[in-house]
């Protein structure tokens, strides 16, 4: 990652730029970019324009674009009367919500507003953010569209409009209680004070960063501002069908965060395996495999669909601390340890405790069930321990990346 500190035009001067340092701001505006060069100036301008010289700020920029776009902001920036920074990231972890984190890590103000660099969040609106912030006081400021004065008219199409909806609809139904007094969830413009969120805390996993915010950070008290949606200034979004496949991943990463919810989603994943394991028993036999051959067989056939679903719906945030055989080594004999186990415990359920076979064997579910969901944290997905043996992972790395000392220059 390069970190790069532009000067504001009144400081160009070289002398005064190896001196000069500038105050804390009251607000940091944070604006993670990509391929976004053609907003840049514009939103700069609109920047100086909105905040008043009594609210000092200052704007970072986290990049993670492959065209001219941190050249751009390098420009732009030296006509602006505030501190301008860059970090071009050169692993992108965590997409757009990964790119808020690290300005979060960067900002030195008391408050910080996220906002995208294509002027659809508009910045005449940065400091009736703080504004409200301070008089609620709120350690959390939403700028909604579904309040009264708000608007979502720069959403194009009904598409996108039902999209919007639909999502908003279930993050509220998933998240009643920490998304309380949010109308807009989705929403990527809002305020923050920097005493109320820490960035380690945060596991983002594209672009939804408020509702990953508000989920693990929970600020106590949060207030909302009517804002109107514009239509994009320039370029194209980047909205697409795999980011919104990555925000149905990070809905069940936040779902799954406490053991009782991750429990659960465990269980329903086994139900789901039944399905793969039926067909293959079907399968197999009706090929002319003996029953008992065939039902170990298609077993293995629920446990890799179980494998799979898990690795993407509940342990993701914990896959970096195994390699993936291993991982799936460890599931398979702790699934299929399940099915050797079961057996001696109705036994031992009828023979020593006078159960009958039926009240034994629904026992036996509950026991091996709970048994293997702990064996499954436990061995397959909690850290080792003294460390990793040496395995990084590309997420690790981007970590890393992330929390070296950046190079600053000017």
């Amino acid at each position: 990652m390069t970190y790069e500190s532009i000067v504001p035009g009144e400081l160009s001067d070289p002398a005064l730029r190896a001196t000069a340092v500038p105050e804390p701001g009251a607000v940091t505006i944070v604006v993670p970019t990509f391929n976004e060069s053609a907003n840049i100036r514009e939103l700069l301008r609109r920047i100086t324009e909105s905040v008043p010289g009594r609210l000092p700020c200052e704007v970072v920029f986290v990049d993670d674009s492959t065209d001219d776009t941190p050249e751009v902001i390098r420009e732009a920036a030296r006509d602006c009367p505030y501190p301008v920074t860059v970090l071009h990231r050169e692993i992108p972890v965590g997409g757009l919500g990964g790119a808020v984190v690290e300005g979060i890590r960067a900002a030195t103000s008391d408050w910080i507003v996220v906002m995208d660099g294509d002027l659809q969040h508009p910045p005449s609106l940065v400091p009736e953010l703080v504004a409200a912030g301070e008089r609620a006081p709120a350690g959390l400021v939403v700028a909604s569209r579904y309040l009264k004065g708000g608007s979502r008219a720069g959403l194009a199409g009904g598409y996108r409009v039902a999209v919007s909806r639909g999502a908003t609809w279930l993050t509220k139904t998933l998240f009643p209680r920490r998304l309380r007094g949010i109308s807009d969830p989705m929403s990527g413009f809002f305020a923050i004070r920097r005493s109320v969120v820490t960035a380690d805390v945060l596991k983002p996993l594209g672009y939804k960063i408020l509702l990953e915010t508000a989920v693990r950070a929970r600020p106590r008290q949060v207030t909302e501002v009517p804002f109107v949606f514009q239509d994009r200034f320039a370029g194209e979004s980047k909205s697409t069908a795999q980011e919104g496949i990555r925000f149905l991943r990070h809905l069940a990463g936040l779902r799954t965060a406490s053991p009782v919810a991750r429990m659960v989603v465990f269980g329903l994943i086994g139900a789901t395996g039944f399905l793969p394991n039926l067909a293959a028993l079907w399968a197999l036999t009706s090929a002319g495999m003996h029953y008992l051959p065939a039902e170990i067989v298609a077993n293995q056939f629920g446990v890799a669909w179980n494998f799979v679903l898990l690795e993407h719906l509940c342990f993701r945030d914990r896959r970096q601390h195994r390699r993936g055989w291993d991982r799936a080594g460890r599931f398979a004999l702790i699934a299929n340890a399940d099915l050797v186990l079961r057996i001696p415990l109705i036994a031992l359920f009828v023979g020593e405790f006078g159960m009958t076979a039926l009240a034994a064997t629904a026992l036996a579910l509950v026991t091996t069930f709970v048994l293997r969901f702990a064996g499954t944290e436990a061995l397959v997905y909690l850290p080792r321990r003294g460390g990793r043996a040496g395995h990084t992972t590309a997420v690790e790395a981007g970590r890393h990346l992330g929390s070296r000392t950046p190079r600053r220059t000017n």
